[in-house]
């Protein structure tokens, strides 16, 4: 049994692949322009090349790749990143191509100073392909970037943590240097003496006391003497009375 297939069906299947292949031809066409003006460092122009490539078919990947170079030319970190991003979604077939899909998204966000990100960039490339040379120095340089920023910052903390001391011990300086009068004048030495004063009054008075005290016992002692001889003198007398 043969199959039978209709006219109309026929030519439009003809027109198809005419169509999807004049379409192949334009693609190129656009690809090969967009190369020839990034040789020439013309990469405005490369770029409009490979947007009309993309947009009659977005899975070119040459189209794509050379796309997001033509941006990194421009320093349009972003614009590369994300269109090489959408290159990785479409290569699944070429580690070389993969490998150098993510070195040059490194080597991107190494030129936005986002360090950490590109090491992982790197690393990612050199998953796909080990033997990558270029890439294993472009890890190394971002690593010691890495390295450069964290002994930075260190310092820097250190440095602030100083200042920040520094300032503290400046404030406590001018405190002191502020205190009300009142609080200078209680501790000048010579209201610090005057307890030393206060002691010696009382000792005065004691000492007073005690020489009254002394001279009454004396003038009781003296009238008990006299009493005494008195007395002695009566009994003497009695006995001469006596005799």
């Amino acid at each position: 049994m043969k199959l039978r297939i209709p006219t109309y069906g026929l030519i439009a299947l003809l027109l198809l692949i005419s169509f999807s292949l004049s379409a192949q031809k334009e693609v190129r066409q656009n690809v090969r322009k967009g190369n020839k003006a990034y040789s020439e460092q013309k990469y405005s122009e490369a770029v409009r090349f490979y947007q009309q490539a993309i947009k009659i078919n977005p899975q070119s990947k040459e189209a794509n790749f050379n796309l997001s170079n033509a941006f990194y030319r421009q320093n349009e970190w972003d614009k590369s990143i994300e269109q090489m991003n959408r290159y990785l979604m479409i290569e699944k077939e070429d580690p070389i191509k993969m490998a150098s899909a993510w070195h040059n998204i490194g080597n991107a966000l190494l030129h936005k100073k986002e360090v950490e990100k590109a090491i992982e960039a790197y690393k990612n490339a050199l998953r796909i392909n080990p033997d990558d040379e270029e890439t294993r120095y472009n890890l190394a340089v971002a690593q010691k970037m890495l390295k450069d920023q964290q002994d930075k910052r260190d310092n820097q903390d250190q440095n602030n943590q100083q200042q920040q001391q520094q300032q503290q011990q400046q404030n406590q300086d001018q405190q002191q240097q502020q205190q009300p009068p009142q609080d200078k004048k209680e501790k000048r030495p010579e209201e610090q003496n005057a307890p030393e004063q206060m002691s010696r009054d009382n000792a005065r008075q004691l000492l007073q006391a005690i020489e009254q005290d002394e001279k009454e016992t004396q003038e009781k002692v003296q009238q008990i003497k006299a009493q005494e001889r008195e007395k002695q003198a009566q009994e003497n007398r009695r006995q001469n009375k006596d005799w």
